[in-house]
């Protein structure tokens, strides 16, 4: 993994994180917006990384699910 999407992945995490806690879903794309700012490249990473980690999580609750 290259530095630029463990930096993503990390911020994509702790996004991910502060909206469970109860921040509101718009802070994906206020980070977002921040990043693009720098890095288009980057933007793109993060929304991946996103995606994956939510898609990770519904796909750990149906495992759950049928254990």
């Amino acid at each position: 993994m290259t530095l630029m999407e463990q930096v993503a992945d990390d911020l994509a995490q702790e996004t991910i994180r502060k909206i469970a806690a109860g921040a509101d879903e718009s802070l994906v794309r206020q980070v977002a917006e921040a990043i693009q700012n720098a890095s288009q490249t980057m933007e793109e990473a993060y929304l991946t990384a996103v995606r994956v980690r939510r898609a990770e999580a519904r796909a750990r609750a149906v495992l759950a699910q049928n254990l």
